[in-house]
């Protein structure tokens, strides 16, 4: 019994990093795969890169979308959208 007391705290440290960094991140990477799934044009989204923009054009078989910045439209991968943009947006660029 004493050699299972001497883990308990390593094993404590594992369980506490799996529900406050591991799980989390899980949550995160299918939620982000589930959004790029259901992307439609208009959408109102934002890059991992950084750059806000809408949804012009999508090509499911080619797994690709056309996105509508400040700058022009810019083709990206539908991988490299991170998030909706709208919620996040500055009012001057929601407007776009």
């Amino acid at each position: 019994m004493e050699g299972l007391g001497q883990f308990f705290p390593l094993i404590l440290i594992f369980v506490v990093a799996y529900f406050f960094m591991v799980r989390p991140q899980i949550k995160r990477q299918k939620d982000e795969k589930k959004f790029a799934s259901e992307l439609k044009r208009g959408d109102k989204v934002m890059t991992k890169s950084g750059l806000y923009g809408k949804v012009v054009d999508l090509n499911e078989q080619n797994n690709w979308c056309i996105i509508e910045t400040m700058a022009g439209k810019l083709k990206f991968d539908k991988s490299a959208i991170s998030m909706e943009g709208s919620k996040k947006m500055s009012p001057a660029a929601s407007k776009k």
